[in-house]
């Protein structure tokens, strides 16, 4: 069962210097909701909140509550490696560990969690994994070799499958095709759309026409003038969003006018 995300009051510091104010948000399960706005609105520093990745940079901190399923994210008993357990996270640059084969890089989030597998369950999950991120086909054949040896589009497929090899339920995913061409980008996009059958996914994207494809929501965030924290304007159905959002300045960065 995928989860349901209640974002509260949500405000996010790096020591002194206030990145993001007030967000509240309500993600839906087995949805995709994509974040857009202009660089440096906060967007990705958000996004680092939702699996506590944000509280690893030194000085960093967050006030307000993250809620999966009822369930305070930044109550002090919760352990944040279990949150990164449910949530699992894909980067803006492909990143596979370069040393490992590819069946060792679907396999590293897995064995970083201590889980012990005999060799028939690693081989299973492998499959499954890249299976899930439509990647088995064109690596079956060579799950030995170096994950950098990949294409750059096969690398990000990749790293899904690390990601869900975990066996998350919430996916966030930081600009995934900002590094990859149009094709490559196409088969990511595609490998969403079916991954919301049983994920929750967020999303930060730079390009709207991707937004408008991909997402069921879109949340624009913008920034009054360059120092002062980011905010949510609005969240809205992404059909609304791009044909009749509820603020202007949504438009006019939605038409181009800005931003």
């Amino acid at each position: 069962m995928s989860k349901r995300i209640d974002v509260r009051d949500l405000n996010i510091y790096y020591g002194d210097f206030q990145a993001v104010a007030d967000v509240n948000m309500v993600v839906e399960p087995r949805s995709i909701t994509a974040l857009i706005g202009p660089s440096g609105c906060g967007k990705s520093t958000f996004l680092r909140t939702l699996n506590r990745m944000h509280e690893v940079i030194p000085g960093a901190r967050v006030e307000g509550d993250v809620l999966i399923d009822d369930q305070n994210l930044y109550d002090p008993r919760v352990d944040p490696v279990s949150v990164r357990r449910i949530v699992g996270m894909v980067f803006q640059r492909p990143n596979p560990f370069p040393t490992m084969s590819i069946a060792e890089n679907v396999l590293a989030g897995v064995r970083l969690n201590n889980r012990k597998l005999k060799a028939s369950e690693a081989e299973e999950l492998v499959e499954t994994s890249l299976r899930g991120a439509n990647l088995w086909n064109e690596v079956k054949d060579r799950l030995a070799r170096p994950g950098s040896s990949l294409s750059g589009g096969q690398q990000q497929r990749l790293c899904i499958a690390r990601a869900i090899a975990v066996k998350p339920e919430v996916l966030l995913m930081d600009e995934p095709c900002s590094a990859l061409d149009p094709i490559s980008t196409l088969a990511i996009e595609d490998l969403m759309i079916e991954l919301k059958e049983k994920y929750t996914i967020v999303i930060v994207t730079h390009n709207m026409q991707q937004a408008a494809r991909v997402s069921n929501r879109t949340g624009f965030f913008n920034l009054q003038r360059t120092g002062d924290p980011g905010r949510l304007v609005e969240i809205d159905d992404t059909e609304t969003m791009f044909s009749a959002p509820a603020h202007k300045e949504t438009e006019d960065y939605i038409s181009g006018r800005f931003g």
